[in-house]
C-alpha cells in the first residue's frame, strides 16, 4: 500500500496501482529497449537518475533518463556530431519528492467536436491505403489545444488522446488471454512499419503510442496487464522484425477501459491494438 493505493507488482517491472477512481498499469520504458537492441547499457548518475542507452551504427546515441521508480525523465538522440534530438522531456513535471507510484489526474477538456468524417479519425487498418494509414499518422489534434503535456498526462488522459486521429490494428487477431503475435500474424505488421518509417524520413523526432486493449472477461487487473503486454508485442515486433527505431514508439496498456464492441462477453474485435501519433501533445523541451 502506498498513499492509499493497493500496488501489485509483476516480475517483469510492471506495477498496477489502484485506488477509490481508477487502476493504471505503470512499466519501465526502458525495457523494451533493454530487449530490442545489442549493446544496451546503464549508468547510474549521482543525482540518482539513471542514464539508459544504445548507439546505433553510425554513431548516434539513443538515450533515456529515468528515476528510480522507472519514470521516464527524458528521451533523446545524440549525434556523433553531438547535436542532440529530443523525443521526449518530462524535466517540467517531474518532482523527486513524489511518491513511487504518484500519477497525475487525467486532463479535462471540454467534449471532443468531430468536424472530419468519422473513418478518417478511426481508420481501419485492414481497409487503409497506405496513404490513409499515412495520412492518420502525420495529422495534427482534430482540435486545437493551449499547451504541451507531459507523457504520463498523455497516458492517463482519454479526452486528451482523443485529440489524436488513430489507426485500429484490426488485421491483428490475439487469442483470448494471450498477447502473442503469431507468425502467421507478424507480415500484417508490414505496412504499418513502413508508414511509420516513411514518417520518420520525413520527422525523426516523431512519437507514436501504441495501446494495447482487452475484452470485458476477465479481472481488470489481468486485463490491464494483458493489454499492456499486446502493445509491448506489438512495439517488440515493429522494432525487431521490420526495423522500426524502438525510441520514436511508447506502449500503454488500457484493459477494458475502452471497449470499442459493447459486449460484456468474449468479443475479438475488442483484443485490439492501436496506434495514434502523439508528438503535437508531447512536451519535447530541451531547456
Amino acid at each position: 500500500m502506498e498513499a492509499g493505493r493497493r500496488i501489485l507488482e509483476e516480475p517483469d517491472r510492471r506495477y498496477i496501482v489502484k485506488d477509490q477512481t481508477r487502476v493504471v498499469i505503470r512499466h519501465d520504458e526502458t525495457e523494451r529497449l533493454r530487449k530490442v537492441t545489442r549493446d544496451f547499457r546503464t549508468e547510474r548518475r549521482r543525482d540518482g537518475i539513471t542514464v539508459a542507452y544504445f548507439t546505433r551504427p553510425d554513431g548516434t546515441r539513443v538515450i533515456s533518463e529515468v528515476d528510480d521508480n522507472g519514470r521516464l525523465l527524458r528521451r533523446y538522440r545524440r549525434t556523433s556530431e553531438g547535436r542532440e534530438i529530443v523525443l521526449i522531456d518530462n524535466r517540467r513535471s517531474w518532482r523527486p519528492d513524489r511518491p513511487q507510484f504518484f500519477f497525475d489526474e487525467p486532463v479535462s477538456l471540454p467534449p471532443l467536436r468531430l468536424a472530419i468524417p468519422r473513418e478518417r479519425y478511426i481508420v481501419e487498418y485492414s481497409r487503409a491505403s497506405d496513404d490513409d494509414l499515412y495520412d492518420a499518422l502525420i495529422a495534427p489534434p482534430v482540435e486545437r489545444l493551449s499547451r504541451r503535456y507531459s507523457l504520463e498526462e498523455v497516458r492517463w488522459s482519454h479526452p486528451l488522446r482523443e485529440r489524436m486521429r488513430r489507426v485500429d490494428l484490426d488485421d491483428i487477431n490475439f487469442e483470448f488471454g494471450s498477447w502473442e503475435i503469431t507468425p502467421d500474424q507478424m507480415p500484417k505488421l508490414e505496412r504499418l512499419a513502413s508508414v511509420i518509417k516513411r514518417v520518420l524520413d520525413r520527422q525523426p523526432n516523431e512519437v507514436f503510442l501504441i495501446e494495447g486493449h482487452t475484452d470485458a472477461v476477465g479481472s481488470e487487473e489481468d486485463n490491464l496487464s494483458l493489454s499492456d503486454r499486446r502493445a509491448e508485442a506489438v512495439a517488440t515486433t515493429l522494432t525487431q522484425t521490420f526495423d522500426v527505431p524502438p525510441e520514436n514508439l511508447v506502449t500503454q496498456g488500457y484493459g477494458e477501459q475502452s471497449l470499442k464492441v459493447q459486449r460484456q462477453e468474449a468479443e475479438r474485435g475488442n483484443r485490439r491494438v492501436s496506434i495514434r501519433r502523439t508528438t503535437p501533445l508531447l512536451s519535447q523541451d530541451s531547456g
